[in-house]
């Protein structure tokens, strides 16, 4: 009689702990790309799975990390990234998950600026103040970079490009690895290099 009382919240808790596991699994290349949803600078909440059917790329920034800034204001590298990959249909959503206040967090009117300043292009810059989606991600660095391709499959994780330097006359030497993954997929074909090490500012957790 006791145990049959007790069986319901027993496996009531080894459901919650397989929740628990399956949801913790880190992102894997070769499988679908974890669902969120976080509010952009006018307040708008985006949903990942807003762009089923269209590739995706997710950028991990810091305005104020000073590898963020060799491949924005001092080069304007992602940004041109940015401009030529939106123009070809790809949404690119840059994130935040700087804690609220903390370096990097710029209010919306600040990120406006900075956008402009910058001539940059994404599809959308989104707060991920509380860090959950960049740790759903394992997000590490800034910039971390992610591409997703139209099925929803996540098809490179690491880093904008092959030298990991702060040095700014580097970006013309190093292979691009996101402008080469989003071209394989463009192609139908998965990137020749679909993990590499990020390199940039930690992102505290």
């Amino acid at each position: 009689m006791n145990m049959t009382l007790k069986l319901p919240g027993l496996v009531a808790a080894i459901a919650a702990l397989c929740f628990v596991s399956l949801s913790a699994k880190p992102v894997q290349i070769g499988f679908p790309a974890p669902d969120f949803s976080l509010s952009d600078i006018d307040g708008n909440p985006v949903r990942l799975s807003d762009f089923k059917g269209r590739i995706v790329v997710l950028e991990w920034t810091n305005p104020e990390c000073p590898i963020v800034r060799k491949h924005y204001d001092k080069s304007g590298n992602i940004p041109g990234l940015q401009r030529k990959a939106t123009a070809d249909g790809i949404v690119w959503l840059s994130i935040n998950s700087g804690p609220k206040g903390g370096q990097g967090d710029l209010e919306p009117g600040e990120v406006r600026e900075w956008l402009k300043k910058n001539q940059a292009a994404p599809t959308a810059y989104l707060r991920d103040v509380n860090r959950e989606v960049g740790k759903l991600y394992d997000a590490r660095v800034t910039p971390h970079m992610y591409v997703i391709d139209s099925q929803g499959i996540l098809v490179y994780n690491g880093a904008i490009d092959s030298i990991s330097s702060g040095n700014v006359n580097d970006i013309a030497k190093a292979e691009n690895y996101v402008a080469s993954a989003l071209d394989a997929v463009k192609e139908g074909r998965p990137p020749t290099k679909a993990t590499s090490r990020p390199y940039g500012c930690s992102i505290k957790y």
